[in-house]
């Protein structure tokens, strides 16, 4: 008989000692507070701003789709392709960070 496992999964895998006492930390509080281990909260303001970021890079998106189906000028399409990196360019740095 296989001894008994007490997750399911691979084991969390953390960089440090520190990053694992904050998700001890993380869990222990959700679990205090009723909620589940995966909910995350953000401010309004914080997730208006991912919304807004989000919407301009789906607006960009689409201009570079409409352009190439156009049979875009060159200097067009660096044009388009530059406003969609301009877009995506704060997305890419974005994390959520615990709040104290």
């Amino acid at each position: 008989m296989l001894p008994q496992q007490s997750s399911v999964g691979r084991p969390r895998l953390y960089c440090g000692q520190a990053c694992r006492q904050r998700a001890y930390e993380q869990r222990n509080a959700t679990a205090k507070a009723g909620l589940a281990g995966d909910v995350v909260l953000v401010t309004r303001a914080e997730l208006d701003g991912l919304q807004d970021r989000l919407y301009q890079l789906r607006c960009a998106l689409e201009d570079v789709q409409t352009l190439l189906s156009e049979r875009p000028t060159k200097a067009e399409l660096e044009r388009s392709l530059a406003e969609l990196l301009r877009s995506t360019g704060r997305l890419d740095r974005l994390w959520v960070n615990e709040r104290s």
